[in-house]
């Protein structure tokens, strides 16, 4: 009677226990895992398939050593034990069997080594490229500047774009793509060579497509590259997969294959947007304008590493809340923002004038921040590029 009650109880708990729990459906993401996956992503690039087929054939020939080895091994044990009146041969040396565990695992590595070695002068070949992308990675986020091709002159940040809310309450609802998903994605032509030359600002990165079979790390001050060539439209997705800080768990590469008419529209769409956004350099601004428009620069670009309240991340981060920089004159904090310094990329590639004079002012009117130039006008930060 006691140990009905007891698993009674159990019982009770655990449904308890289950109905506390949220239970969504999983399914798969677009272009990126999916759901009870065992094996590598569908391939949509040459490599990615080389890659593909090598896996299965590494996997057939360690199968094949596997079953031929043990089967050896256990039929000898088996036919040949004390039990049945057999005695160990005693013999010291035999030169066919050093001849053969010489010769046959030298065939099956050559045999391995062949193919191999065919994929990956492959895919370091970065020659004549249709399309050539410059990703830089920073904490974290990945910046792109289109160098060659259709699009050149495009640059533009891509950040995650899963809310904060969903990665600090567990209790709500994740979406599809979590984690795995951006702002901007990186958008290229199907069937076309694209080039990417990867770089970092502050510490190793590593630009991840795993459907494209393309894994290139970006360290800081070298230039690596890499290429692909997707021959199918489509979404897909993949991460930062080098170690890189404390959000490195949020650092998602999308890239939208596109059909050629496509990639066009999206170039001329982008440049508009990219003209739209650099405004006229020498219009005069008021402070209001510019705190306004600078908090939401500041929110896109500078909240992770400098925090919402200005504090920073201590040991890794300086605080803008009563820095000497932000509260001395202008010029040094200008050219600082424009170049870099330290872990804090150069931003004069990725931002316009205007953005960088609205959140140098924003962060220089925030806090406790009391500087005597207490605003900065787009007039200079051009006259700073100079």
């Amino acid at each position: 009677m006691i140990h009905a009650k007891r698993l009674q109880s159990l019982m009770l708990g655990a449904s308890l226990l289950t109905a506390a729990i949220p239970s969504w459906a999983v399914v798969d993401s677009q272009g990126g895992p999916a759901v009870l996956q065992l094996n590598f992503q569908p391939p949509v690039t040459q490599i990615a398939e080389q890659i593909y087929d090598l896996h299965t054939l590494m996997l057939i020939i360690c199968l094949v050593i596997f079953v031929a080895v043990f089967g050896v091994m256990f039929y000898s044990m088996l036919k040949h034990r004390k039990s049945l009146g057999h005695k160990s041969a005693s013999f010291h040396e035999s030169t066919a069997v050093e001849i053969a565990w010489t010769i046959v695992p030298f065939v099956i590595v050559i045999g391995m080594a062949l193919p191999a070695t065919k994929t990956v002068v492959a895919m370091k070949d970065t020659s004549n490229a249709d399309l050539t992308i410059k990703a830089t990675g920073m904490q974290w986020k990945w910046g792109y500047d289109y160098l060659k091709g259709e699009g050149e002159g495009i640059a533009f940040l891509s950040n995650l774009a899963t809310p904060r809310e969903q990665i600090t309450d567990a209790s709500l609802k994740k979406n599809d793509n979590y984690l795995i998903e951006v702002d901007n994605p990186v958008v290229v032509p199907v069937n076309k060579k694209v080039r990417i030359v990867t770089t970092a600002n502050d510490v190793i990165h590593s630009w991840t497509i795993p459907a494209f079979g393309v894994k290139q790390d970006a360290i800081p001050g070298f230039v690596r590259d890499t290429w692909f060539k997707a021959e199918k439209i489509g979404t897909y997705r993949g991460q930062c997969v080098e170690l890189c800080g404390k959000d490195h768990a949020f650092m998602p590469i999308v890239v939208n294959v596109v059909s050629d008419a496509d990639y066009t529209k999206w170039v001329d769409e982008k440049k508009k947007e990219m003209a739209a956004k650099a405004d006229d350099p020498n219009k005069t601004w008021t402070i209001d304008e510019l705190k306004q428009r600078g908090e939401k620069v500041y929110t896109a670009n500078c909240v992770v590493c400098h925090q919402a309240t200005g504090k920073g991340v201590p040991g890794a981060f300086p605080a803008l809340d009563g820095d000497p920089t932000v509260n001395g004159p202008k010029g040094p904090q200008i050219n600082t923002v424009l170049n870099g310094k330290n872990a804090m990329p150069a931003w004069k590639s990725v931002l316009s004038d205007t953005e960088i004079a609205a959140v140098i002012t924003y962060t220089r009117n925030s806090w406790s921040n009391k500087p005597q130039e207490n605003i900065v006008q787009p007039a200079d930060v051009l006259a700073a590029r100079k």
